[in-house]
């Protein structure tokens, strides 16, 4: 007879969100002389913006986030950087604007790692083909992407889920396939941790999708998100066996069709 302690029941969270606003649609003559012209970073409201984010996160949510894994994208690294700032910092100050009137911060609070399995979708309903690299090939310095993170807060031993980025002109059921794969995967992987996705439209549409079928366009604004929670049964034998995921939540995102939000706020609790 199994006794009444040996199953423990738990919950896991995770949170999909897209980065914050881009610079290029901001200033589109950006485009004219940058370097890199399909990788743009954000704009300083996109910087407040994910700031700002991070706060809602860490005083509304009710759960503590343990990893964040984000797309090589410099839009979603700086989204990312500005998140987790606000999330380790060690005093919670309501009114501060973005990490730089964040003094210090708790490096053990959580860890980050970068995912190429959450890059943006490369193809070019998602991207426009004149700023493409014209050799279809998107390169990024991995090193100098996780630098942009306080120290202590990469894990430098995590391993991505896709090592490689997708081909140019990736077809739209591979994109689908790729997002919600990366979300099982690393869900699977760290079942006692809640985690946080930093992505791109796509990526939050995708994991709406998967619950809501009878809408298949959203409207996903900068920083909005997506959060799902799952219940996870440890039993005495070792043996975590998880529930589906189901959709709690979501901020800034509405039917494409009407613009009517999917949730509405939640209600706003102490700092964790």
């Amino acid at each position: 007879m199994v006794s009444a302690n040996s199953n423990i029941y738990s919950h896991q969270n995770v949170i999909v969100m897209r980065h914050g606003d881009r610079f290029d649609n901001f200033d589109p003559l950006w485009l004219s002389t940058a370097a890199r012209p399909w990788d743009p970073p954000l704009a300083q409201d996109g910087l407040v913006r994910a700031f700002q984010t991070g706060q809602r996160i860490r005083s509304q949510t009710g759960f503590p986030i343990h990893r964040v894994f984000v797309s090589p994208f410099l839009r979603c690294i700086q989204t990312a950087s500005e998140v987790v700032a606000a999330l380790t910092a060690v005093d919670f100050d309501p009114n501060a604007k973005s990490s730089k009137d964040v003094l210090s911060i708790d490096n053990t609070k959580l860890k980050v790692a970068i995912e190429f399995g959450l890059c943006e979708v490369l193809n070019p309903i998602f991207i426009k083909t004149e700023v493409v690299p014209k050799d279809r090939k998107f390169e990024f310095k991995i090193s100098d992407l996780e630098s942009m993170f306080p120290e202590g807060l990469v894990d430098y031993n995590v391993d991505m889920v896709y090592k490689e980025l997708p081909q140019w002109e990736e077809s739209l059921q591979g994109f689908k396939d790729r997002y919600a794969n990366t979300l099982k995967v690393l869900a699977e992987k760290y079942p006692k941790e809640n985690l946080l996705l930093v992505t791109h439209w796509g990526g939050v549409s995708v994991t709406l999708y998967n619950y809501f079928k009878d809408a298949t366009k959203y409207m996903v604004d900068y920083c909005g998100s997506v959060e799902l929670r799952r219940q996870i049964l440890n039993s005495d034998d070792g043996f975590n066996k998880s529930k589906e995921f189901e959709v709690i939540t979501s901020h800034g995102v509405s039917f494409k069709a009407n613009n009517v939000p999917i949730h509405d706020h939640v209600i706003t609790q102490s700092p964790v």
